[in-house]
């Protein structure tokens, strides 16, 4: 058990797995009736999503405020960044030191200083990357599709040979796992739409392959015996007709891909030894090399993910200076290369890359004084240890997210937050369904683009009024 309550955490799951239920047993989304949008012309044809999974600090990262080195016996509320300031490329953006990589990449691209997460009541993990990945917050009555199903669902994939969704870095078998699984899917859209999981990008190649020993023959053998299986099956057993059809349109996709030239994208032994290493900072960083590879051959849509975890990686309940070193460490080259890598190849204006948190962190604050997340670390007023050197609490009134490519503005700054705790929003707000309809709005998506669930409408924004942020195209 994490320190999130326990009545919370059996909340979202029963509701989760309730509303997956109910997506199974549906007969699927229909055409709305009504429809009056018209989608917009595509800026992009393919989405990267950067996920810094666990609440990255705003403050340590890319809006760095006064710098208070450690030393012992230092006041608290004296720490606003544990790193200095460092110029970038763009004379008015500052990042935290360590993002050396990044800021020499950031006339490039756009940063965002005034994401606000959503008021959800209690700040927990499953549910804002739940409330990031889908535009909704749980519960709900039905099963949420990740904006990445929406984007294979609407786009269809740039290669019929490629998975449209990918997903990679993210292991389901950890902690908190059941969450995670609520939001890794299609919702209602169906099998077919949902992610090409890879937990280990360097044994990609291994997803794209039968299982190890088995022969050919028997690979098909036994896809043809689950084909008969769900055939036969009666209606409610696999769930609709309508579910049963589009798990088996995922089985056929998948087949094409295991006998398409596209395959050999998900190798990274053919990449050069010199590219290879540029990357490797571990499976974020390969994730990241895979992404570019991906992206050459026709995904759509690609997550990349550091990995949430509880108390490991960004989430920084202690030791949230020291940690943060690694962090970026392993962050900063990987984006950074994959910017230049997609830009050298011509493709950086057609790719959206989009570097985000489910919300940030403070010291002291937490974003909701008022519904405190049990368990967390006790901060001393005075810090005689280097482990409370750093950023702990949730916060989620002011966030960082970074964009690249796409029809994006290039060594553009968007939003103020305040240069004192706490370090909120004070210009230029962004909240998830404008930020969604941005990203909607640069793949041709319109934000009011609709399907009739359970004789309703659902949106791909909630309620269909997200609205894109007109000012950060070029």
């Amino acid at each position: 058990m994490n320190r999130h309550t326990e009545w919370n955490r059996r909340d979202f799951l029963k509701t989760a797995s309730a509303a997956t239920l109910a997506a199974l047993a549906s007969n699927g989304p229909k055409e709305a009736f009504g429809n009056s949008y018209e989608n917009p012309p595509a800026l992009a044809d393919t989405m990267i999503v950067l996920w810094m999974g666990g609440g990255m600090a705003h403050t340590e990262t890319f809006d760095p405020k006064r710098y208070t080195p450690y030393e012992k016996g230092l006041g608290s509320d004296q720490v606003l960044s544990t790193f200095p300031a460092i110029d970038t490329v763009v004379d008015n953006i500052k990042l935290s030191e360590g993002l050396e990589k990044i800021g020499s990449v950031m006339d490039r691209g756009t940063l965002i200083r005034s994401y606000k997460a959503g008021d959800l009541g209690f700040i927990l993990h499953s549910r804002h990357q739940y409330h990031w990945h889908t535009g909704y917050a749980p519960p709900l009555t039905v099963a949420a599709p990740h904006i990445g199903a929406w984007m294979a669902k609407i786009l269809g994939p740039n290669n019929p040979d490629v998975p449209a969704f990918i997903d990679i870095g993210q292991r389901l078998d950890v902690g908190e796992g059941e969450e995670l699984k609520a939001f890794h899917q299609a919702g209602f859209l169906g099998s077919e739409y949902g992610p090409f999981m890879i937990p280990y990008p360097d044994e990609a190649m291994q997803s794209v392959q039968p299982p190890e020993g088995m022969s050919a023959s028997r690979f098909q053998n036994r896809e043809k015996l689950y084909r008969k299986l769900m055939e036969t099956s009666p209606i409610g057993e696999f769930g609709s007709n309508y579910h049963k059809e589009s798990l088996v349109r995922s089985m056929d996709k998948a087949h094409r891909l295991l006998n398409s030239p596209a395959s050999k994208a998900f190798d990274l032994s053919l990449e050069p030894k010199e590219v290879y290493d540029k990357y490797n900072t571990g499976r974020f960083g390969l994730g990241c090399l895979l992404a570019r590879r991906l992206t050459e051959v026709g995904a759509r849509f690609i997550e990349v993910t550091t990995e949430y975890v509880p108390f490991e990686g960004f989430d920084t309940h202690e030791n949230g200076h020291s940690r943060m070193v690694g962090m970026k460490e392993m962050i900063d080259g990987p984006v950074s290369q994959l910017v230049l890598d997609l830009e050298e190849r011509g493709l950086l204006d057609r790719t959206l890359i989009v570097l985000a948190s489910e919300f940030s962190r403070d010291m002291l604050v937490e974003g909701k004084p008022d519904l405190i997340v049990k368990g967390q670390v006790t901060q001393p007023d005075v810090i005689e240890e280097e482990k409370f050197y750093g950023m702990h609490r949730h916060f989620t009134d002011a966030g960082s997210v970074l964009l690249f490519g796409g029809g994006i503005k290039k060594g553009h700054l968007h939003g103020v937050t305040a240069d004192e705790r706490p370090c909120k929003t004070l210009e230029g707000e962004i909240r998830i369904e404008n930020l969604h309809a941005t990203l909607y709005t640069a793949m041709g998506i319109s934000p009011k683009y609709k399907l009739d669930v359970e004789q309703r409408p659902f949106y791909v924004t909630k309620d269909g009024k997200g609205e894109a942020v007109k000012e950060l195209y070029a």
